[in-house]
Formats: C-alpha cells, structure tokens, sequence
C-alpha cells in the first residue's frame, strides 16, 4: 500500500503545485480589481482562469488529435478493403489494420488523448478543493489560510464550491435546495456539452465512408457512453470541479467548432458548406470563380472507337482487270525513276 501511495504522491505533487499557482495568480487577478478575497466569486472565476490556461497548454495536443482524427477518416476505406480480405483470419487483420494505422500515422484512440491528460489534473482539483474544505488542508503553493478561505468560499454566500449534489441536505424541509440546483445545472451543461461535441464531429466532419466500419462504431458508442458517465459520476463532485468541467467542455465545442468550419475534411459536409461560404464571399466581392469542373458523359457515338472501313468484295474478272491497268501496283520495285 505504501508503494502505491508512493506512486500517487509522486504524480499529484507536481499537478497541485502547478494547479495552484494558476488558481492563486487567478485569485490575485481578481481580489486586485475589488472582489473579496474569501468569496466564492474570486474562486469561481479563478477556476474559470485555470481551465482556460489548461486548455490553452493543450492546444498542440489538440491539432494533433484533429490530424489523427482526419487520418482515421481517410483510412476507413482501406480498412473496409481489409475486413473484405482479412475477414476470415482476425488475427492477420488485425495485424494489418495496426500496420494502416502506423503508416497513416494515427491510431483509433488518439482523440482520447486530451480527456485522458486532463483527468489527473481533474482529481488533482478536486483533491485539493475537498481537503481544504474538510481538513483546511494545504497542497501546493496554498497556505492553511489561503486553503480554509477556498475551502469554505460560497457562491452568492449560500453555494459551497466545494459541496456536491450527494453532500447536500436530504429532500424535505431543511433540504439545500440551492446547492442541489446548481450542481444538477452544472451536471446537465456538463453532459449536453459532451453530447453536442461529439455530435457535431460526426454529423459535420466526416465523410460518408467514415459512417461505417470500426471507427463510425468507436465514435457512436462514445456518443452516447460519455455523457452518461459524465453525467452518473457528476452527481459526486464538488461545485467547483463541475465548474472546471463544464468550463473545458464549453471550450472544446468551441475549438472544435471553429477547426471543423474553417478546416474541415475532405469529402464531408463541413467541407462542402465551406466551399458555398467561400463561394458566397468571392462573389460578393467580385470575384469570378470557377464552379467545380463536371465531367459529362460523352455521347454513345463519340465514345465509340472509329471502325476500320472494309474493303469493298470484288469479283475476280474485277480484280484482274485492275491488276492489268496498275502492274506496278503490287511490286514497288518496279516501274519508277531509279
């Protein structure tokens, strides 16, 4: 047991001093331009400033997952070919599907990537919310003080930050109605958010032979697994770890919106509409442009071959008479100036 927690220290150490230096350059942001220091809406919206210096850090990450994510979508008919093929042996055709995926350079679990690196950093505040608040713990770069004050920070002085659906009051009379309120609103934004991304991926940017095969089957069932779990383990966490959540969700639609419309695959829908737009644009400036070239069907006559004219069927008194008048028709060697 001891290794483990050995383990977990030496991962999270590191998470709640940096976590804690964005939150605490946040809070100073926001005490310096009037807010009280122990309220909740310096915290609030230091949890904001930390999500949003969070997702910027993750930017590359995210150009690498839309370029692995568009790779996957090229492939699939490739892959089609190899389930055609392959479909009998499933060990060969997995092993020939990993191959694809490496010289493609992508894989099918690249648009995990950002979720995954941000999970550590999700405990990482929730630990370091729910211990200042029960235990008035520190971590990072908080002091004791600084930890009570964020502990105990309520929105519009009756929302704890860190009290969750579950924590509040039981239903009747002396029911937390208010925390209980706030947190399913978090939970459903959390979830609708996660439900329009995803969505909005596979309704706008991604061609139709993408829409079948492994990948499409991949991506329904995120569809629909992750706001689920979102929204079943939501229910458990503190005010202000929603907040970050729903906070980074709002900034992925947002991100993949804006690459989806001004970069999109080719061959989708997204790629399409943005061709009208531009088309749209240059004409509105004056701009002649060329409609995209339509190979038309040839006529049958023209596409047919020109067939060689046969020779006329002569009798032979006719071709004996033709030979006496043109004798040097079939020898070139003789007759002629030497």
């Amino acid at each position: 047991m001891g290794f483990f927690s050995a383990i977990g220290s030496f991962i999270m150490t590191p998470l709640y001093y940096g976590i804690s230096a964005i939150l605490l350059a946040w809070h100073k942001v926001f005490t310096t331009i009037g807010l009280p220091a122990d309220g909740g809406a310096s915290w609030a919206l230091s949890i904001i400033g930390l999500t949003l210096v969070i997702r910027a850090l993750l930017i590359p990450l995210f150009v690498k997952q839309i370029k692995a994510s568009r790779n996957m979508q090229l492939i699939q008919p490739k892959v089609k070919e190899l389930q055609k093929k392959y479909g009998h042996d499933r060990q060969k055709l997995a092993e020939e599907t990993m191959k694809l995926y490496k010289d493609a350079g992508t894989n099918p679990f690249a648009s995990c990537l950002p979720l995954l690196l941000q999970m550590p950093i999700f405990f990482a505040l929730f630990r370091l919310l729910d211990q200042a608040a029960k235990k008035g713990k520190a971590h990072g770069f908080l002091t004791e003080d600084l930890a009570k004050k964020f502990g105990a920070s309520e929105l519009w002085g009756h929302i704890p930050l860190s009290e969750s659906f579950w924590q509040a009051r039981t239903w009747g009379p002396n029911a937390d109605a208010a925390v209980m309120i706030m947190a399913l609103l978090l939970v459903l934004a959390m979830t609708a958010t996660t439900f329009t991304t995803q969505r909005q991926l596979m309704s706008k940017n991604m061609p139709p032979d993408a829409m079948t095969g492994p990948y499409a089957q991949q991506q329904k069932m995120l569809l629909y697994i992750l706001p689920v779990a979102f929204g079943l383990g939501g229910v458990a966490f503190p005010i202000g770890v929603l907040l970050y959540w729903t906070t980074s969700n709002l900034w992925t639609m947002g991100q993949q919106f804006y690459v989806i419309r001004n970069n999109p695959a080719p061959g989708t829908p997204a790629f399409k509409a943005k061709q009208e737009r531009d088309r749209a644009k240059a004409a509105k400036h004056g701009v002649a442009v060329a409609e995209p070239e339509v190979e038309e069907a040839a006529p049958e006559t023209e596409r047919r071959p020109a067939q060689r004219q046969q020779p006329k069927r002569q009798t032979r008194a006719q071709r004996r008479n033709q030979a006496r008048a043109n004798p040097n028709r079939n020898n070139p060697n003789k007759g002629g100036t030497r």
